[in-house]
């Protein structure tokens, strides 16, 4: 079982550094700027993402009645914004997939800082948790340390190393998805006493009402286009298991039954956020290039000084 748990930890690390790593090489310094210029929309978007959801999924944890270690993981995930597969819903929906892009990495690398404080006061708020309280400095270093410098150091290789970026961003993407796949499978088949206990508690009910009013919540705290806050509302649903992983294994000493929460709660959380995305595409074309989007890691010409700059609306 030791063996087995420090697998798990090998790969929980293997796949928040790639995933990181992988979000730096797609960005680039005129996206990232292009989401500062846009100051009601960055205001709005770190309101709801670092505020207004924690707030939610704690009301939703309390409605629900949830047991312990499913209210814990909830408020874990509700705490942590920049889940990368927010920035893909941008694409499931035809969206504004460069301002997506954009800011999903921003509030992956805000939350790295914000996480651990953010965890903490809603815990001990809510009186959860059994009296732990997390140890934010050590906290907010790991997540930092794991998060914040795969990022820079992929950034700083898209910088001055473009073709070696793209070159290696295939392979980054790749495993940071696999790795992903590895931990929540892994979640599941090594808690899957816990996760059965939850069928019917709630849980599954709360992971994906709690998702599917962020979504809703994400696109209402936005500015611009519908395409550009529906895809806010995607980056806001899918939350960032990283940090999660990160406090359960410090706070929590990995048990089980929170793993299998945090599972739970991740995967009935994609079941509401990918319909939503998949609807929206139904009822839009093949997303528009052009003064509507913000340049990203994903556009064309985006390295360029005079890439094009949207207009609010």
């Amino acid at each position: 079982m030791d063996v087995l748990q420090l697998l798990f930890n090998a790969v929980t690390v293997i796949f928040v550094a790639a995933t990181m790593f992988a979000a730096g090489l797609g960005a680039t310094l005129p996206a990232l700027r292009a989401v500062f210029g846009h100051l009601w929309l960055l205001v709005l978007v770190l309101l709801a993402n670092l505020a207004a959801v924690p707030l939610l999924g704690w009301g939703i944890a309390a409605l629900f009645g949830l047991p312990t270690a499913s209210f814990i993981a909830l408020l874990l995930i509700a705490s942590s914004p920049g889940g990368p597969f927010g920035a893909k819903l941008g694409m499931v929906q035809n969206g504004d997939v460069a301002a997506g892009a954009a800011m999903q990495v921003l509030l992956a690398a805000v939350g790295s800082i914000t996480f651990g404080p953010t965890a903490n006061l809603l815990l001990q708020a809510a009186n959860a948790g059994g009296g732990v309280v997390l140890d934010v400095p050590t906290l907010i270093l790991t997540v930092a340390v794991l998060q914040l410098v795969p990022f820079a150091v992929g950034l700083i290789v898209r910088h001055y190393a473009p073709p070696t970026a793209l070159s290696w961003h295939p392979a980054a993407a790749t495993t940071s998805n696999v790795t992903f796949l590895i931990v929540l499978a892994g979640m599941l088949l090594g808690n899957w006493r816990d996760v059965i206990t939850l069928i019917g508690s709630g849980s599954l009910l709360a992971g994906f009402v709690f998702s599917g009013l962020t979504f809703a919540l994400g696109t209402a705290l936005a500015t611009g286009p519908r395409t550009r806050r529906t895809t806010m509302g995607g980056v806001a649903a899918v939350r960032n298991a990283g940090p999660a992983l990160a406090a359960a294994g410090i706070a929590f000493g990995n048990q089980p039954a929170i793993l299998g929460a945090l599972a739970a709660v991740l995967l009935s959380g994609l079941a509401a956020a990918i319909p939503i995305a998949a609807m929206l595409s139904r009822r839009r074309a093949a997303p528009p290039h052009g003064s509507d989007h913000l340049p990203g890691p994903h556009t064309a010409g985006a390295d360029r000084a005079d890439a094009p700059r949207d207009k609010e609306t």
